[in-house]
C-alpha cells in the first residue's frame, strides 16, 4: 500500500474521531475503512448510558460500508486517546471489531494504529487475531 494512502487514511480516522459521542469514558476513536474497490468509510465511536449498547468506530464504519453494498475490505486506520490529550495512544481494534473485521476481510488485512500520518504501526489482521473463527468454520 502506498504511503500516501495510508496518510490519507489516518488523516480521515483523526478527522472523524473528533465527532465521537463519549459522554462516558472520554476515550475517541476514529476510523477509515478502504474497500476492495477503492471507496473508504469513517466511522466513530457511539457510547449509550446502556454500555452494551454503545458501538466502536470500526464497527460503525463497516456497518456503514456493508449498508451500502460493500464485502471487501483491504485496510482500515484507527486512531483513539482520551479526549483534550496533547498526544494519542496506539489503539488497536478491540476483540469484537477485530473478530467482525475477520467476517468481511482475510487474514492480509492491514490495521494502521498510532498517533499521527507520520508515526505509525502496520499490523495484519492475521497478527491481531490469530486462528480466527469465520465463515469457513461453519461449512
Amino acid at each position: 500500500m502506498e504511503e500516501k494512502q495510508i496518510k490519507k487514511l489516518i488523516e480521515m480516522a483523526l478527522e472523524v474521531r473528533e465527532k465521537a459521542y463519549v459522554p462516558y469514558s472520554h476515550f475517541r476513536v476514529g476510523a477509515a475503512l478502504l474497500c476492495g474497490d477503492g471507496s473508504i468509510y469513517t466511522g466513530c465511536n457511539v457510547e449509550n448510558a446502556s454500555y452494551p449498547a454503545s458501538n466502536c468506530a470500526e464497527r460503525t464504519a463497516v456497518f456503514k460500508a456493508v449498508s451500502e453494498g460493500k464485502r471487501e475490505f483491504t485496510a482500515i486506520a484507527v486512531m483513539g486517546g482520551m479526549e483534550g490529550m496533547k498526544k494519542l495512544e496506539d489503539c488497536t481494534p478491540c476483540g469484537i471489531c477485530r473478530q467482525v473485521l475477520a467476517e468481511f476481510a482475510d487474514e492480509s488485512m492491514l490495521v494502521f494504529t498510532g498517533t499521527s500520518p507520520e508515526n505509525y504501526r502496520q499490523y495484519t489482521l492475521a497478527e491481531l487475531l490469530p486462528h480466527s473463527f469465520t465463515g469457513k468454520n461453519l461449512q
